[in-house]
């Protein structure tokens, strides 16, 4: 039976995200580094920028017996260690963080405390139907949870589009 390629984290030299994500690219690898829009305020003149959204991460999709080579890539410092081995991404992840940044800018990444909280369903965009733990609720703001890798995804968000599911 053929081995099935997971996505796996990846922690890159500070800076070095996108080009990482190219190197892996030429590489033969598939790499995700996610870019985040952020208008930037200059004296002169506001632009809209492409940042990555995880500092000094990136995704690659390999096999279990790749990660010697993905390892040897510049600029790459380790695996991600999730209970002591590679934190495996589940490709559904990868989709909502492309799903989720491309709907929203200017989204914000902090690290998670977990919590818990109450059980909603989404009732709007593309992410309708999805249900979820709110972590923290402030007056316009919901929190989207990735697993595995301890990060959430802030993006303003009225209280209007989720509902608190019922429980029995």
């Amino acid at each position: 039976m053929a081995q099935v390629k997971k996505w796996y984290a990846l922690y890159t030299r500070p800076r070095w995200e996108k080009k990482v994500h190219n190197l892996l690219k030429n590489s033969g690898f598939e790499s995700y580094c996610p870019l985040n829009r952020v208008t930037k305020q200059w004296s002169d003149r506001v632009k809209v920028v492409e940042e990555p959204l995880f500092r000094s991460y990136v995704f690659v999709q390999a096999l279990p017996e790749e990660q010697t080579k993905v390892r040897m890539v510049d600029g790459v410092v380790n695996f991600v260690y999730w209970l002591g081995k590679p934190a495996i991404i589940k490709d559904k992840e990868i989709e909502n963080i492309q799903r989720f940044l491309c709907e929203y800018e200017d989204v914000e990444v902090t690290p998670l405390a977990v919590q818990e909280g109450d059980k909603v369903v989404v009732t709007t965009g593309v992410m309708m139907d999805k249900v979820g733990v709110i972590k923290k609720i402030t007056k316009h703001k919901v929190e989207l949870v990735i697993e595995h890798l301890g990060y959430k995804l802030t993006a303003s968000l009225p209280k209007s589009k989720v509902k608190k599911v019922k429980t029995i």
